[in-house]
């Protein structure tokens, strides 16, 4: 919980500033729902975000005007081996050391050094994630060209517990001789061992610009533009476990930022005798950029090419989609590389119920953090007379997420 505190602290911080946060791309809570999925599939309003030449493309009647998203949040965590308690119990166990050696009380010394060691070999490595992210836009699809404007946010954070091999070595000296125990006055003193965390931002605000061009009978090809200015952010903290306060995230020292303008690039295709097949290209963040944390690691923003392939029915949505390209990954986790499947069923136009699945083609058993593979998602939309309500969940062997969002379309 604290972890998720942080990282939406990030985020609103970097909100004060008129900046978003986030190191992945934004996704709407219909998207969320439906395994990320959107290059081919989304409405107007979100797809500021996911593919600008969908504004002009194809929709349902009742989804292919005016349509706005104020706002969308999503969060997903992952903590199997709950790290900040564990560091919070390091603290504790310390703190009764130091007790027992001011009392002159080696036994308590010895057997403190103990449950120490224990404490700090389960430490070592174990890493939490949490990402927030939230959003706005709003889509008017026009005669000749479709406008929108958005603005959107997301934030990754990552903590982890790195223990020395001679913080192991020390303890277990003290554990098992009395002498030893004895010179003990402040054991964090001693200790090198330490929590790291690392937080990547992003955040966007731009246009987007739409139009569809007829290429032959039942046929028609969309393209769209979003210029985009953009603010990339790092934030970096590391300190010993016996000193380690997860609040300090806010300190401007643990900070690097840089800002610039950006691209996207959206086509869809639609095909079929009833123009219900639409296959889609989108091109996010055209021009590369990249920043230096304080330690000088790397957070790169490089391009990503997403390609996908959907059919509509009066009654049902049904998409496949996959990254072409590589998203690198920004201190501890895997890359991450989509391929997804998703699916809405309508249900006279008041609900829609969704569900998708996609797979980690970049994940591998040598990654440095909480491993991403397949994930699971489901939602639920309701959507009386225009308005709309959006609920998705999301669930894999190591995270857990959510999302809403509310919104309307006409």
């Amino acid at each position: 919980m604290r972890l998720s505190r942080l990282a939406l602290a990030v985020s609103l911080g970097l909100v004060t500033t008129q900046t978003f946060a986030g190191p992945q791309a934004f996704t709407t809570a219909r998207s969320f729902a439906m395994g990320g999925t959107g290059v081919a599939v989304a409405h107007p309003a979100s797809a500021n975000t996911s593919n600008p030449a969908m504004m002009a493309a194809t929709h349902h009647e009742w989804a292919d005007d005016f349509g706005v998203i104020f706002p969308s949040v999503n969060a997903r965590f992952a903590d199997d081996e709950e790290v900040l308690d564990q560091i919070d119990a390091i603290q504790d166990t310390i703190d009764r050391i130091n007790e027992s050696a001011s009392n002159n009380n080696i036994p308590g010394v010895q057997q403190g050094a103990g449950v120490l060691e224990s404490q700090l070999r389960e430490l070592n490595q174990d890493t939490a994630r949490a990402d927030a992210g939230l959003g706005f836009s709003i889509a008017l699809p026009l005669e000749h060209f479709s406008v929108g404007v958005f603005a959107d946010a997301s934030v990754r954070a990552t903590t982890r517990g790195n223990v020395s091999d001679s913080d192991l070595l020390i303890l277990d000296q003290i554990e098992n001789d009395a002498v030893t125990a004895g010179t003990v006055n402040d054991i964090g003193d001693q200790l090198t061992s330490d929590g790291t965390i690392i937080a990547a931002a992003v955040g966007e605000v731009g246009i987007s610009i739409a139009h569809a061009f007829e290429v032959a009978d039942n046929r028609t090809l969309s393209v769209g533009v979003s210029p985009k200015y953009v603010q990339l952010r790092t934030f970096e903290y590391r300190q010993d476990v016996s000193d380690f306060e997860d609040d300090d995230f806010d300190a401007d020292e643990y900070q690097t930022d840089d800002s610039g303008f950006n691209v996207d690039l959206g086509a869809a295709y639609a095909f079929g005798s009833e123009q219900n097949w639409t296959a889609g290209l989108a091109v996010r963040n055209l021009i590369p950029m990249d920043l230096k944390s304080n330690s000088g690691r790397t957070f790169e923003l490089e391009p990503t090419v997403t390609a996908g392939i959907a059919h509509q029915g009066s009654m049902h949505v049904l998409t496949a989609e996959v990254d072409l390209t590589k998203n690198k990954a920004f201190g501890y986790g895997d890359d991450t590389q989509w391929l997804a499947l998703g699916a809405e069923f309508d249900v006279f136009r008041y609900v829609q119920l969704r569900g998708g699945v996609r797979q980690n083609l970049a994940s591998n058993d040598n990654n440095a953090g909480i491993e991403e593979t397949t994930q699971f998602t489901f939602g639920l939309g309701v959507s009386p007379f225009g308005a709309h309500l959006e609920l998705a969940g999301l669930v894999s062997d190591t995270e857990m997420g959510a999302a809403i969002e509310l919104g309307a379309a006409f």
